[in-house]
């Protein structure tokens, strides 16, 4: 194989893997919006607004891909074990939303 051709080939390849990591990038969420939930609703497990929380999460009731609100309205605390239950289900119905516009 030529050089050039070679090199084409290397380009299109990085060009069409930068475009589906653009659409798997993860949605920024609101560090702002993150903060106000846990003022008004401090950990479960040390009742703590702010530092870790053992053995939970934050987590969006409605996933940001499918169009849920990056608002403490829209957040919860969830079990770690549930958290990742919850995780597969919506990256499965995320991945099934982005085909569809397609």
């Amino acid at each position: 194989m030529r050089r050039d051709h070679l090199a084409a080939i290397v380009a299109l390849t990085m060009l069409a893997f930068a475009a589906t990591q653009a659409f798997a990038a993860p949605i920024p969420r609101s560090a702002k919006a993150k903060y106000d939930f846990r003022i008004a609703n401090p950990c479960p497990t040390n009742r703590n607004p702010r530092g870790a929380c053992p053995g939970y999460v934050i987590d969006h009731i409605e996933p940001l891909c499918a169009g849920g609100a990056d608002a403490p309205h829209n957040m919860q605390w969830q079990s770690l074990a549930d958290a990742r239950a919850k995780d597969r289900d919506e990256r499965a119905r995320c991945a099934r939303m982005r085909k569809e516009r397609k």
